[in-house]
Order: structure tokens, then sequence, then C-alpha cells
């Protein structure tokens, strides 16, 4: 019989991560151990890290982290990599055995510019390096594309996380924004491809919770030229981002109201010019809307955002140490590596934690513009 304790906690998976506002980098050690002390919160059914600014040496190159399934699959989709890209590099990522890390796949890392000459008119680099992942994912079997942005990457599979950590020898490498990601899948599988964190171009994506508006994002991305083919509602945020701040280029506080929206009734109490802007996002983006409960963290080149449902359903914990910003699914787990911040905080339902890199840090043209962490 199970007793309490023994049984999976309903609010499961954990979502971690430190951000160093001036870009100085540091090893993986530190998210390891956060993400190590909510073991409980997941199965050894999926884990994994985004780390930013991990590649500078290659820091103008796609980085590209490919699972492929077996050898037939990975000749195939190089094929299809070398006639669209010129390929500085490639090679197995560096592992070691992990206690529950089992069946893995054949793991490649590329670093890649795209040949301009197949650009369609008018097309930019990231919408090419976009429709390149949608491809691959959805019409290559046996190969999926586990991050695709410059001078980062994500290291993911089905294990524990601290597990996933040691296979992938995160201590290796050393940079300025780090999350992390333990799960417990529900109704999703838990296999490789479908373990956080979900990625696009520099865009990167841990979540706690359940997206019950699963279709309707899904349909309403489908419009615009996404495939969600990866078997979870996750892949869903982290297009939705890409959608807003990169193609839309709308300000972060946009796209946070768009996926958050503010109840009818909070939006009746704002001021007339507010209210038209809520109202409007809710009529052009009702679609995007995610429903459920959730808590994320969104990573990029220019910092990271924390976001809860606006019903706070999902628990997350925020911290300042310096330059360093903590963000986490328990107090715990912040304070495991970081023992006395200098402000600790649980941030409201639907208000987001912003933390973004000082002027002079790395910039790719994201709308993370505000210097400076706010709650």
């Amino acid at each position: 019989m199970l007793r309490e304790g023994e049984i999976r906690i309903p609010s499961g998976c954990a979502i971690s991560g430190i951000m160093n506002q001036r870009g100085e980098v540091f090893s993986g050690e530190d998210i390891i151990k956060s993400i190590a002390l909510m073991h409980d919160r997941s199965n050894g059914l999926g884990g994994g890290f985004a780390a930013y600014g991990i590649y500078p040496e290659y820091a103008d190159h796609q980085a590209f982290h490919v699972f492929y399934e077996g050898p037939v699959a990975k000749e195939r989709t190089e094929n299809y990599l070398l006639g669209l890209y010129h390929v500085a590099e490639s090679g197995e990522i560096p592992t070691r055995p992990a206690s529950s890390v089992k069946n893995a796949p054949i793991i490649w890392r590329y670093f890649m510019k795209p040949k301009l000459e197949h650009l369609l008119e008018g097309e930019g680099e990231d919408e090419f390096v976009v429709r390149t992942v949608m491809h691959i994912n959805a019409e290559f079997n046996g190969a999926f594309v586990a991050s695709s942005g410059k001078n980062m990457g994500a290291f993911k599979g089905v294990g524990y996380p601290e597990d996933l950590g040691e296979y992938y020898r995160l201590e290796d490498y050393k940079g300025y924004i780090w999350t992390a990601h333990g799960r417990f899948p529900t109704n999703t599988p838990g296999w490789w491809g479908g373990a956080h964190p979900f990625t696009l171009l520099d865009w990167s994506v841990v979540h706690n919770g359940e997206i019950s508006s699963y279709g309707a994002n899904k349909r309403y991305l489908e419009m615009f030229g996404y495939k969600l083919s990866l078997q979870t509602d996750t892949e869903a945020i982290t297009y939705a981002f890409d959608l807003l701040l990169r193609k839309h280029k709308i300000p972060i506080e946009v796209a946070i109201a768009t996926l958050a929206a503010p109840f009818w009734s909070n939006i009746e109490r704002m001021s007339p010019e507010k209210q038209v802007l809520y109202r409007t996002i809710r009529i052009v983006y009702g679609s995007l809307l995610l429903n459920g409960p959730f808590s994320i963290i969104l990573g990029s080149s220019q910092g990271i955002v924390a976001l809860n449902d606006r019903l706070k359903l999902r628990s997350l914990v925020a911290a300042t140490k310096g330059d360093f910003l903590y963000v986490a699914s328990e107090e715990s787990a912040i304070r495991e590596i970081c023992p006395e911040p200098d402000k600790i905080w649980a941030p409201r339902g639907g208000e987001p934690v912003i933390g973004t890199l000082q002027k002079g840090g790395i910039n790719n043209g994201t709308q993370l513009e505000h210097p400076g962490f706010y709650n």
C-alpha cells in the first residue's frame, strides 16, 4: 500500500533558473544542485537544462543539438542540413554514464550558418532557421532538434535532471543563464524529444503545469507556419513567445498580458487607455491565452522571464543576490545554492519576474529591454 509521501505530488514537475545580470559565466554545478533538491517533484521520465553563453568561440553560428534514433535518420538529416548550411564544426556531444539515463539516442552538435542563396525573398536568417527546425521535427522520422540558437544549447532527455546533468557533463560548461526542469509527465509521453526545455532559436521554456487550451493555441500557431509535432503543450508556449516577441515584435509586457491575460473584472478597473489596450489584446490574441495551471521560465540571450498563471495554481519563488537572479518552484531550491539572498519573494499570479542583462551585455534584438530585475 502506498503511504503519504510515496505517491506523486499533484503539482509535480520542478523548474529552476539562475542568471547573472552582468553576463558573467559560471558552471552548471549550481543549477544541478538546485534542481536536484526538488527530486521528488519528478519521476525520472524527463529532465533537462538550457544554458546561454556556452559557445563563445562560435557565438555567430547557429548551434544545433539534434537527437537521432539511428544512423539512417542521422545520414538523411545531415544531407539535408549540408545542402542548406555551411557547417563549421560538428560532432557528438560529450556524455558519461549516469544512473537513471537509459536508451539514449545519438546526440549530435552542429555549428552552422545558413547559405544565403536558399533564403526566400524577404526572409531573414531567423525565419530560415525556424523553417528548418519545423521541417526536421515534423518530416524527418527519428530526428528531433533539441536546440537551434546562437551561443546556447539545451541538454535534455529521459531520466532525473541531476542524472542528466551528470550525463551531459554540465560542470564542463560555463554560461551566464541556466534553467532546469524535472519532469512528471501526466497526459503526454516521457521521451527524449518531449523533455524540457523546449527551444526555438535562442528561446527556451521550462514549464510546470498543464495547458488545457493547447488545442486552441496549436490551431492558432499553425496559421503562422508553426508545426507542433513533439507531443507536449510546452512546445506551444515556446512558439507563442516566438510569434509575439520575434515575429510580431510586441513588448514583453504585452506578450505576458496575452498569455496570462488579466480577468475581465480587473480590466474594467483599469484606466481608459489600458482598458483599450487589454481589450484589444484579448480580441486579437484570444486564442493564445494559456488556460490551466502553470509556472514557466522563458530564457533568451538577453535574460529570463518567470511567470505563473493568474490564479497561482503552480508555485514560483524568486530571489536576488548581488548580480544574480534566482527563480524556482520552491524557496528551498534557491537557498540550497544561495543561503542568504538579498531579497526573496513569491510573485503574485500573472505578474512576471523579468531579469535582463545590463547594457553592454549580449543583445540580439529581442524585446527584453528593461535593465535590471523587477517583479
